[in-house]
């Protein structure tokens, strides 16, 4: 029976391969859960950060290979995407009126994965603060 599974937003992965103050929070998560969940929309986004960033081009390939050995890697599918949809329109609404930025699909994507695995967001994405469910790094 899994009791506590996450899902890893980019922010976090990034944070813990930095080794960062909040890499390290990150690690300690990592270390104490059940099951790490991953979307695809990920694993994209960190590899554009890090091609942009101009990383090279190996190291992006372990470190997603790391995240794909180390987490349940979920393809966005048409159910996904109505949840990402209207926890979007949710999370735009609440943005403006507390004057956040706008979030983006992948933030609406993990509120959807949250909702449906019954997981906790690991992310120092301040648009999540205040949420529910959130384990701010």
């Amino acid at each position: 029976m899994i009791e506590l599974r996450i899902v890893m937003n980019s922010y976090a992965w990034i944070e813990f391969f930095l080794g960062s103050d909040k890499g390290k929070r990150v690690f300690e998560i990592l270390s104490s859960v059940d099951e790490i969940l991953t979307p695809d929309l990920v694993l994209a986004e960190i590899g554009r950060k890090y091609v942009r960033g101009g990383i090279h081009e190996k190291t992006i390939i372990e470190r997603l290979e790391f995240i794909e050995e180390n987490s349940v890697i979920l393809c966005i599918n048409s159910e996904l995407s109505v949840e990402g949809a209207m926890a979007y329109i949710k999370l735009l609404s609440e943005a403006k009126s507390e004057g956040k930025n706008k979030p983006s699909l992948t933030d609406s994507v993990l509120l959807a994965i949250r909702r449906k695995y019954s997981a906790k967001i690991v992310t120092g994405d301040e648009i999540f603060k205040g949420i529910n469910e959130v384990m701010l790094i």
